[in-house]
């Protein structure tokens, strides 16, 4: 089944005075639902971190009870991928709109259930079970989500803006973040002794409360034009995620080697750190989250800044710069945490986003661009999701494991083989920018 041809004519027939107002509605539905969707992500990403290895693995020792919890985290990521091929059939065949609905109700739910969880001291090896369980379903959600939001807010936006517009949905991580370390800050200060019992569990319950939100504002969005017209024309792929695959593998591989200086090191200034942090550099649990929280809100500003900036300059050239400061900042970043100086630690914590927002800004209209309009949502998902296997996922487990054998400079030197891994494959990735992507031709 996909979408009603009479749906789809009214999405393309919006009249020129309610265009504008259905962009801002998808723009405001693609920043909301993303931001629920990463709020639960990193909710498990901060537990992770700073409670899990006492809950789930409470009789393992402090390294091994810190692998295992940054494993469990790992396997979300792992089926990213996964959800990105389920969702990317859907998106490409029913429309972004109802997709998203179903990412979102995932979501919510399984992050609900993390938070009823009884621990491993209650129904033995059950719950560390239960838990991966949990994590792949949250995985799967995100997985779908992504291209999703996206294409939801670029293919109505403005196509001389596409940078901007795909980059709205990408506040979301930041957006999610500090929810997500603020909830648990508070909660830790709030319920004290009492965190590691129950309070740790409060804000994944809280996921329940934003899903209402966000399928309240995802409703009142109507299907993209771009997509509507694909559906008019009956242009619909039978099995999306194959012909794009069998198409476009050079550029859903491609997509995915773009990513490595963006999300590997991220996970490692945003999960790692916190652990590093609190236990090599010896400042508070409560330093670190709001440290983190700090660099997120910076992001707010810088993502859609460069996302706009990426609308005049290159767009590929406003990435690589990106991943070059990475590559320079690699070394610095654990020498400065290590000088243990709160002032400074607080700083390298917030600066070490600025090489993450010149890639995350143009990234999403870099990636989808590259991509027809049938094939968009499950190619640029698939693309985008398989670095969480390669890139996200292992970082924290690789980083302690790292730690651990060499030392601190092993983990710099990885972060500098991703910026060069990227630089490559930004070189190699066709520049589409200036193209009309809702001209299926283009691609051909």
């Amino acid at each position: 089944m996909v979408l009603d041809p009479e749906e789809a004519r009214d999405a393309r027939s919006v009249a020129e005075s309610e265009h504008g107002s259905q962009v801002r509605k998808a723009a405001l539905a693609a920043i909301v639902g993303t931001s629920i969707e990463w709020y639960d992500f990193f909710l498990y990403n901060t537990a992770a971190a700073v409670v899990f290895k006492d809950v789930f693995f409470p009789k393992s020792t402090q390294y091994v009870g810190t692998l295992s919890s940054f494993a469990t985290y790992a396997v979300g990521f792992a089926a990213r991928p996964i959800g990105a091929a389920i969702f990317g059939h859907w998106g490409d065949r029913l429309g972004r709109k109802a997709t998203l609905i179903v990412t979102l109700l995932l979501m919510g739910v399984s992050s609900a259930l993390i938070g009823v969880l009884p621990g491993t001291n209650t129904i033995g090896v059950a719950a560390p079970i239960l838990l991966v369980a949990l994590r792949v379903l949250q995985g799967i959600a995100v997985g779908g989500e992504w291209s999703g939001s996206v294409l939801l807010s670029m293919e109505w936006g403005n196509p001389r803006r596409r940078g901007l517009m795909a980059s709205w949905p990408q506040i979301g991580v930041p957006i999610g973040l500090i929810l997500g370390t603020v909830a648990m800050s508070s909660v830790a200060t709030a319920s004290g002794d009492a965190f590691k019992q129950w309070g740790w569990r409060l804000p994944f319950l809280f996921s329940l409360v934003l899903v209402g939100i966000g399928l309240w504002v995802r409703l009142r969005v109507m299907e993209t034009p771009m997509f509507a017209k694909v559906v008019e024309r009956r242009e619909v792929a039978k099995v999306p995620v194959l012909e794009v695959i069998r198409r476009h593998p050079k550029e859903i591989l491609l997509s995915a080697l773009l990513r490595c200086s963006e999300q590997m090191p991220f996970y490692i200034f945003t999960s790692f750190a916190l652990t590093y942090i609190v236990e090599d550099v010896k400042l508070s649990r409560t330093f670190a989250l709001n440290a983190v929280a700090v660099a997120a809100a910076l992001e707010l500003i810088l993502i859609p800044t460069f996302g706009h900036l990426s609308d005049t300059v290159p767009r590929k050239r406003v990435y690589a710069m990106g991943a070059l400061l990475l590559g320079f900042f690699a070394f610095p970043y654990f020498a400065l945490l290590n000088t243990a100086i709160p002032a400074v630690v607080f700083l390298t914590v917030v600066l070490a986003q600025v090489p993450h927002a010149m890639q995350y800004g143009p990234q999403a209209s870099l990636i989808a661009e590259v991509f027809p309009t049938k094939l968009r949502y499950g190619g640029a998902g698939i693309g985008y999701q398989l670095a969480s296997v390669i890139a996200g996922g292992p970082a924290p487990l690789l980083a302690t494991w790292l730690l651990h054998d060499h030392g601190w400079w092993a983990i710099s030197l990885v972060m500098v083989v991703a910026a060069l891994l990227t630089l490559g494959a930004t070189a190699l990735l066709p520049d589409r920018s200036r193209i009309d992507v809702a001209d299926d031709t283009a691609y051909a």
